[in-house]
């Protein structure tokens, strides 16, 4: 079992002809990717958000068991294990915020070194801080070694220096030595000057899929490792109502779709993590939905790295 994890009660051995059925729950031998799930919104409230997504990831395995053919043509998932969800430390200041980072660390950190990529489900996004570091950590890698750059779809930049769901990518930078951020999906309506100024000042790159910056080359990722991460608010909020803080001018799933596969296929992307899912505000659960889709189009970029 892997350390501060508990099983997710969302079993997938009734999803008959479906992926979801092959996902091992009791062993990880022979298993490529982990899922793990991480249920806890505690940082979205430190932040005055709108609490649901300590639900997202057993919202968005419900989806995964309905959707997801288990033969489809052309090629074979990669292995899957579900390393359950890790357990949210008791408590609702930052304090108690801190220790659930730290056990998300370890359990990362656990997948790593047990030879997977691991995929985390969330949650607040100042989870991504914890779960990146917690990769790097398995990976060997200090904060004066890292080596290592994050690539993030957003509509916010999240370089705040306070606790909570807007603190991850400053975190990674100034205590995970993080070299390079990278955006796609910015919204320059929704951060603040004061944020901007911190983010370029420190190298911070505004991709391609990004308001006012659609020339860039969609294919210039940062160099050597990556660690991406895709929060669920980038999406416009008439497909993905379902996330902390809705998006009037997001992307579309055919934007972000093959960014994700290809992203899937690089063997230098060490992690991946889908952010605040928030099935409170998920109409007929859409968003959990497309979060399932955005996963399989990670594991059909994985299962290139495996011919």
């Amino acid at each position: 079992m892997i350390p501060q994890t508990t099983p997710s009660p969302v079993q997938f051995a009734d999803a008959r002809g479906k992926l979801a059925a092959a996902i091992h729950t009791g062993s990880s031998a022979g298993c490529h990717v982990a899922l793990l799930g991480l249920p806890d919104d505690l940082g979205v409230r430190l932040n005055n958000g709108r609490p649901g997504a300590a639900k997202g990831p057993d919202a968005f395995r419900t989806a995964l068991s309905r959707y997801g053919v288990a033969a489809p043509h052309g090629w074979i998932w990669p292995s899957i294990f579900d390393a359950g969800n890790v357990l949210p430390s008791p408590g609702a200041d930052a304090a108690a915020l801190a220790a659930t980072h730290a056990r998300v660390s370890e359990a990362a950190a656990a997948l790593v070194r047990a030879g997977m990529i691991p995929v985390a489900i969330g949650g607040g996004h100042d989870l991504t801080f914890a779960f990146i570091r917690g990769v790097l950590q398995g990976l060997g890698r200090s904060p004066d070694n890292a080596k290592a750059s994050v690539l993030y779809f957003d509509a916010h930049l999240d370089v705040r220096d306070t606790p909570g769901s807007g603190m991850p990518f400053r975190a990674l930078s100034q205590s995970c030595g993080v070299r390079k951020l990278h955006i796609h999906g910015y919204n320059p309506f929704v951060n603040s000057a004061e944020h901007v100024e911190w983010f370029t000042k420190h190298g911070g790159v505004f991709d391609s899929l990004t308001m006012g910056y659609e020339d860039q080359n969609p294919d210039e990722y940062p160099p050597g490792d990556l660690c991406v991460s895709f929060d669920l608010d980038c999406l416009d909020a008439s497909i993905a109502p379902g996330v902390s803080a809705t998006n009037p001018l997001g992307l579309s799933m055919l934007e972000v779709s093959a960014h994700v596969q290809r992203l899937g296929s690089l063997k230098r992307v060490k992690c991946f993590d889908l952010m605040e899912l928030n099935p409170e505000f998920d109409d007929s659960g859409r968003t959990a939905r497309l979060a399932a889709h955005l996963f399989l189009e990670f594991l059909r970029g994985v299962s290139d790295r495996l011919k």
